[in-house]
C-alpha cells in the first residue's frame, strides 16, 4: 500500500485541528452573559421578544454575547427592576411603563387613556423623534437605556362581578390598578374604586377577593391563568402599554462602541418579531379565554372615552401638553 505522502498528512491534521478548534470555539461559554428580568413566562410577548433578542445577540456576536433570561419576575416587581438597571444591580429587562412615571412625568403618556387608536398608531409614535425624546429622557433620568419600543399590547378589563357594558357598571367594583396616580384617576372617573398594587399581589388579592377586578393584554391575562379568578373580560382598550426593552446604561456603556452597536441591532431585529408575535398571541387568547369560560364583552367605547376626558385634561400639563397633543393627533 501506499503511504500518504508527509504533507497530505500534514494538510489533513491541520483540517482536522482547525474543526476542532471551530467546534470548541462555537460551543464555548460566551465571555459575558446579560441577565434580562420579565415579568412574564417565557412563551409570553415578552419572552418571544427577549428570546429573539438573545438568539441574534448571540449570532452577531459570535458567541461572544449571550443572555440570561429570569422569567416571572425572578429578579424583582417591575418598579424595582427598573430601578436596579439605573443603580447599576440588574443588567436588563423588559418592563410596561407603568412605573417609570413615578422617575419620569412624560412616561406617564402611557397611563392615559384612549391616547392610541390601533396598533399602527402607537407604532407610528412610538417610532418617531417623540420615542426617541422619551427614550433619551429615560437615560437622562433612570439611567437606563431603551434597546427597542417592544409592547405589553392594549389593556383589557377583567373582573368577577359583572360584564362591563358602559362606565356605570364599574360602580362599586374595587379594582387593581398599576402603581401610577393617572391610572388610579382613570378608573376613578369609570366608576370603580381604585387601588395600586404591585404586580406580584395581583392574581392572590383576585383569588381571595380583596380586588375585584385588574386589567391587562389579553397574552398576560392568559399567561398568569386571570381567567381561573376572573369570570369576565371586557374589551375596553382603554390603554397602549409598551414594554421597553432596556439595559443599565451603565453596563451598555461598557460595551466597545462594535458591542454596543449588535446590541442595538439585536433588539431592533427583535422588534418586529415582538410586535407580531404580540397581536397574534392577542388574537388567539381572545378565543381561549372564552373557551376557558370567560364571559366576553365588547362594549361600545365612546361612553368611555367621554369619562376620561377629564383626566387627560387633568394630566397633560404634568406629562407635556405639546407630548399629548402629539401622541393623540399622530398621523400613520
Amino acid at each position: 500500500m501506499k503511504r500518504p505522502s508527509t504533507q497530505t498528512f500534514t494538510l489533513s491534521a491541520l483540517a482536522g485541528a482547525i474543526a476542532l478548534a471551530a467546534s470548541v470555539t462555537a460551543h464555548a461559554a460566551p465571555e459575558r452573559v446579560i441577565n434580562v428580568s420579565l415579568p412574564l413566562g417565557p412563551e409570553s410577548q415578552q419572552g418571544v421578544g427577549v428570546l429573539k433578542f438573545g438568539e441574534e445577540l448571540e449570532r452577531l456576536s459570535d458567541g461572544r454575547l449571550a443572555i440570561e433570561p429570569h422569567y416571572d419576575n425572578a429578579l424583582g416587581a417591575e418598579r424595582e427592576v427598573v430601578e436596579g438597571m439605573g443603580f447599576g444591580l440588574i443588567d436588563a429587562g423588559i418592563s410596561s411603563t407603568g412605573p417609570m412615571g413615578g422617575f419620569v412625568d412624560e412616561f406617564l403618556l402611557f397611563d392615559l387613556p384612549y391616547v392610541f387608536e390601533n396598533h399602527e398608531h402607537a407604532y407610528a409614535f412610538l417610532d418617531s423623534e417623540h420615542g426617541e425624546q422619551l427614550a433619551q429622557l429615560a437615560e437622562e433620568q433612570m439611567n437606563v437605556k431603551f434597546l427597542a419600543w417592544m409592547e405589553n399590547g392594549f389593556r383589557h378589563n377583567t373582573n368577577s362581578v359583572r360584564p362591563i357594558e358602559h362606565p356605570s357598571d364599574l360602580e362599586g367594583i374595587n379594582h387593581r390598578t398599576q402603581e401610577s396616580r393617572v391610572q388610579v384617576d382613570t378608573w376613578e372617573a369609570l366608576g370603580a374604586n381604585a387601588t395600586p398594587m404591585a404586580w406580584t399581589e395581583v392574581y392572590t388579592a383576585l383569588q381571595q377577593g380583596v380586588m375585584d377586578s385588574q386589567e391587562n393584554p389579553l397574552p398576560t391575562i392568559y399567561d398568569v391563568n386571570f381567567y381561573e379568578v376572573q369570570d369576565y373580560l371586557n374589551m375596553t382598550q382603554h390603554v397602549y402599554s409598551p414594554a421597553p426593552l432596556m439595559m443599565s446604561l451603565d453596563l451598555y456603556n461598557s460595551f466597545s462602541e462594535e458591542d454596543q452597536a449588535i446590541i442595538m441591532e439585536a433588539a431592533q431585529i427583535a422588534l418586529p418579531v415582538q410586535r407580531e408575535a404580540s397581536q397574534e398571541l392577542e388574537q388567539r387568547y381572545l378565543g381561549q379565554l372564552e373557551e376557558l369560560g370567560m364571559t366576553v364583552t365588547h362594549p361600545d367605547l365612546a361612553p368611555f372615552r367621554e369619562a376620561v376626558k377629564p383626566v387627560i385634561t387633568e394630566w397633560a400639563p404634568t406629562v407635556g401638553e405639546d407630548l399629548v397633543d402629539a401622541a393623540i393627533n399622530y398621523e400613520y
